[in-house]
């Protein structure tokens, strides 16, 4: 399908957007002005348009070209928001093309992919087609995902296509996360007085060994066919009150990705056996399990219609066939499939996601835009 729009132009007018998340940097832009600026694009192309916004400054874009009916809806889903711009290796917000590569935060994670989702669905939209198109510009997803959690309250699709750079491959599944809290509980009293206190620093010693245990026996489990197996890590810890008192808790906060079969309850299973592990042998050892929060692993099957109708658009396009495989990093597709969306990720080469070089290639932007107007008409259709 022809392109009626440049993802390119389109790319450099988004890259000059300040979109940094705030819960990420206190006082940063928000995606206040680049949901007005893609809004207004995408009105002015016929799309009607809906804003959510739960959490003032914090708006998310849910543009729609309604079908003539009886045909499959189909949801774009892509992230406004950026990381800092702070450390960044020259001007974040200029973009800068260069041996046939845009340098800019934001390029490749991920408005090279709300620029190429744009404007496939632009002209897709301007052809015949029965089902929806609708394309949900969404805020947060750096740090809680409270975008896309509020579009799915609201809107829902036969398939969806998350445009998160993923080189041009097609992903149908990817890691999981869980979050939790676990505090070891000792017995507050003054530095001079063994005799009284237990020192919940120095059991909780006990625990990141067991940790690091757990951590080095779970490669040697059953792996995932596209993901392998899953990890663990300590992430903070925090503990005690003055230098001449024994702590009275310590508290570690860890994160366990996930793979397909795995969640919350199979994770805190692992933990609890570390842990009661130690208390049998330790009877000052006690100890706490909270979760914090969980994100699911994501899959679904290689012979989904949106799979099928996306290999074939991206091959069509390429002249080789399209790699299908996992990804190790959590996204909102597993958002999607939980509201009943079945969908993939697709999106750009490139590289330097949250780092001080961020960049894209735009031949890539080019080759992902149409691959999706492909698969939108036909899918659609």
């Amino acid at each position: 399908m022809s392109l009626l729009e440049d993802p390119v132009a389109l790319l450099e007018d988004l890259v000059r957007i300040d979109s940094v998340n705030p819960d990420l940097v206190p006082g940063a832009a928000g995606e206040t002005t680049i949901a007005d600026f893609t809004a207004a694009w995408l009105e002015q192309r016929g799309f009607t348009i809906t804003r959510l916004e739960a959490v003032p400054g914090r708006p998310s874009i849910v543009a729609v070209a309604a079908g003539t009916g009886q045909g499959k809806a189909l949801m774009f889903n892509g992230h406004l928001d950026t990381v800092t711009l702070a450390g960044f290796d020259g001007e974040p917000l200029e973009p800068r093309v260069e041996d046939g590569r845009m340098y800019g935060r934001g390029t490749f994670d991920m408005k090279a992919g709300i620029a190429a989702m744009m404007v496939a669905a632009a002209a897709a939209a301007s052809q015949p087609h029965a089902g929806d198109i609708i394309v949900a510009l969404v805020a947060d997803e750096e740090f809680a995902s409270a975008g896309t959690e509020e579009v799915l309250r609201h809107f829902t699709a036969d398939a969806a296509i998350v445009s998160e750079p993923t080189h041009e491959d097609i992903v149908i599944s990817h890691r999981g996360f869980v979050w939790f809290d676990v505090t070891i509980h000792g017995t507050a009293a003054h530095g001079s007085r063994p005799d009284l206190g237990i020192d919940a620093i120095a059991k909780a010693g006990k625990f990141l060994t067991g940790l690091d245990d757990l951590s080095r026996s779970l490669p040697q489990g059953a792996a995932h066919e596209m993901l392998g197996t899953g990890s663990i890590h300590a992430s903070l810890i925090r503990g005690g009150e003055e230098l001449s008192s024994y702590p009275a808790s310590c508290t570690v906060s860890l994160e366990r990705r996930t793979v397909p079969g795995e969640n919350s309850s199979t994770v805190e299973a692992e933990l609890r056996k570390v842990l009661d592990d130690i208390a049998s042998s330790d009877p000052d050892f006690s100890y706490t399990v909270t979760e914090i929060l969980e994100r699911h692993a994501f899959e679904v099957s290689a012979e989904e219609p949106i799979v099928q109708a996306l290999e074939a658009a991206a091959a069509a396009v390429t002249g080789k066939p399209t790699t299908v495989r996992g990804e190790a990093f959590w996204t909102d597709a597993s958002l999607m499939l939980e509201a009943g969306i079945p969908g993939l990720l697709f999106g750009v080469d490139g590289g330097g996601a949250h780092a001080a070089t961020e960049w894209v290639e735009l031949d890539s932007v080019i080759r992902v835009a149409h691959a999706l107007a492909t698969t939108v008409s036909n899918f659609c259709r």
